[in-house]
């Protein structure tokens, strides 16, 4: 496994793995305060060549994030073309590769949406409904995107980072509870009115049209 940072200091990403225990031996760390040079931009054929250049076929490759790797040089966030191919090529390797990208304050993520065409999984990371800065890393997965999964699979999950009076640190994982949002969106693709769905669901009917209009923005309803 091959993980590519292009924004985290090295001394945080240290720390942050040693909380967990011993690396795995296989893990493979490529940061950019500790690269020679300029940090390649992966927007550019001339990027992705340096890349390769530096990995030793691992199968798993994770860049983090999409905005501080590739092009930030050009100006342009959505220079994808040379991107998108590479990541085609990856996977007639056989190489699985995870892009983090940050959402915008929608909920949806930044930029052009046609990323996801070439995309085999979308997920999405959202604060779970009553959720408080002081419970710290505590969030939900949720399946925005899929190929080849369906029914249970693809079910919302709960996610929360907990650690010890050692400051061990541990992912613990579990079904999400179904926010007012995904009811109402249920329960509009069934055919409800939202003044209806706000009734079924005991709550205001400008919640209601606000919950819909929230909806609509992160591409959950047409």
């Amino acid at each position: 496994m091959l993980y590519v940072d292009g924004e985290m200091a090295a001394a945080d990403i240290r720390d942050r793995l040693a909380s967990f225990g011993p690396a795995p031996p296989s893990l493979d760390l490529m940061l950019v305060d500790l690269q020679p040079g300029t940090q390649p931009d992966l927007a550019t054929p001339e990027g992705l060549l340096r890349l390769m250049e530096s990995w030793d076929r691992p199968e798993f490759v994770v860049l983090d994030n999409l905005a501080s790797l590739a092009g930030f040089k050009s100006g342009d966030p959505d220079a994808w073309s040379h991107l998108q191919r590479f990541l085609v090529l990856q996977r007639q390797l056989g190489r699985a590769m995870l892009l983090v990208h940050h959402a915008s304050k929608q909920g949806t993520q930044r930029g052009t949406n046609r990323r996801e065409d070439v995309l085999d999984l979308v997920l999405g990371l959202r604060r779970p409904e009553g959720y408080t800065p002081r419970e710290g890393a505590r969030m939900e997965i949720h399946f925005e995107k899929t190929r080849g999964l369906h029914g249970d699979a693809v079910a919302p999950i709960e996610a929360k980072l907990e650690t010890d009076t050692a400051n061990g640190a541990r992912w613990t994982f579990g079904p999400a509870r179904t926010d007012k949002l995904t009811q109402l969106v249920a329960l509009l693709k069934e055919g409800l009115n939202p003044n209806q769905a706000a009734g079924a669901l005991g709550i205001s009917k400008s919640k209601s049209y606000l919950l819909r209009q929230r909806a609509v923005e992160r591409g959950l309803l047409n």
